[in-house]
């Protein structure tokens, strides 16, 4: 880009003083945040290369930025993003009286595309929980493997709150653990039996890690706070490890890597749970989504098993064999009294020929 098509400075205010009314007022977490940034900067920067900014821009070249964008080949689900971050900012312009009007307020977006989200199968899971404890070059490596998959698995829990997870949180042999999730909402999550055996086995090894190893070193500087700490400048394990790390236990478990990562088996933590009866509202706090519409991703569980109720277990969803040639009537049941046996299919009865 040019010095005569740079962004205008004023853009780059707004674009500041946007990014910080969202992390005080709406409570952004640092990744939406930064995902703001990413689109307003190119935003802008395209701006800027037609002879506007974010003061003068109008509905029409929003448009054109979007069939732009478009042409570039990026997915509905990208230029969707890119809308919803100018559709917030051109709204807060306006709210901050830096624009009279809002240019984006009516413009259609492209929508996402509906999608089943990826998921693995119960047999999968017990696949890799078993091959996660052959994962790491030593014994504490592998502990700590098993711990972190178990407790993705028992939880639901985001990539980035698991590999956060401050030690003090997980002390006592906890039933429920406090998670801070998107924005700082906090919310319970409870710990399976599996999952807090392997807890309380890692803080025991974490807590008397032989002086001079590598956990010891970890332990007294940065990774301290972490229940899973590591070398980085933050001192916990990072979310790129564990995505990489999830990808070695799918291979050592034969099951294709590329259909794995932490949030699939977020995904299954949920779908499981639908299958297994779970209501909808429940696993919406469970996984901390602030709107149930987010949940409902997970409803073509819900349609299977009601379509199993409705066709396997209702009263009248198959015919009863006829008594000398006459269909008997339904008796009338209280089917919320007793267990309605699962009937076997069979084809209907024959009607006697008329006389």
């Amino acid at each position: 880009m040019s010095p005569a098509s740079a962004p205008a400075a004023s853009d780059f205010r707004q674009i500041s003083a946007f990014l910080d009314a969202q992390a005080a007022e709406a409570g952004a977490a640092r990744n939406t945040l930064l995902a703001y940034g990413r689109d307003l900067k190119d935003f802008v920067g395209w701006l800027a290369g037609h002879d506007a900014s974010l003061a003068s821009v109008s509905r029409d070249q929003i448009e054109d930025y979007l069939a732009f964008c478009d042409a570039q080949g990026l997915s509905r689900a990208t230029r969707a993003r890119r809308l919803s971050a100018i559709r917030q900012i051109t709204r807060f312009a306006q709210s901050e009286g830096w624009r009279e009007d809002d240019p984006a307020v009516r413009i259609a977006g492209p929508g996402r595309a509906k999608r089943l989200p990826r998921t693995v199968d119960r047999d999968e899971v017990g696949r890799m929980l078993d091959a996660v404890t052959r994962v790491g070059r030593s014994p504490s490596e592998r502990l700590r493997n098993l711990t972190l998959f178990e407790m993705l698995y028992a939880t639901g829990m985001r990539v980035s709150e698991l590999v956060s997870l401050p030690v003090a949180a997980c002390r006592g042999n906890p039933e429920l653990l406090l998670i801070r999730g998107k924005g700082g909402k906090e919310r319970i999550v409870p710990l399976s039996p599996p999952a807090r055996r392997a807890l309380v086995d890692w803080l025991a090894l974490r807590d008397h890690a032989p002086a001079e190893s590598p956990l010891a070193k970890l332990i007294d500087g940065k990774g301290a706070r972490w229940l899973f700490p590591a070398p980085t400048a933050e001192g916990h394990m990072t979310r790129q490890a564990f995505h990489a790390l999830i990808g070695q236990i799918a291979l050592e478990a034969g099951i294709d890597p590329t259909r794995v990562s932490p949030h699939v088996i977020r995904h299954a933590f949920a779908t499981h749970l639908l299958e297994g009866g779970a209501d909808l509202r429940a696993i919406q706090t469970l996984l901390g989504h602030a709107d149930l519409g987010t949940t409902e991703i997970y409803t073509h569980v819900l349609d299977e098993r009601m379509k199993d109720l409705v066709l396997n277990h209702h009263p009248l969803a198959q015919p009863r064999p006829a008594a000398d040639g006459v269909p008997e009537p339904p008796a009338q049941t209280d089917v919320d009294a007793v267990e309605i046996p699962r009937i076997p299919h069979q084809d209907p009865p024959t009607r006697p020929p008329e006389r």
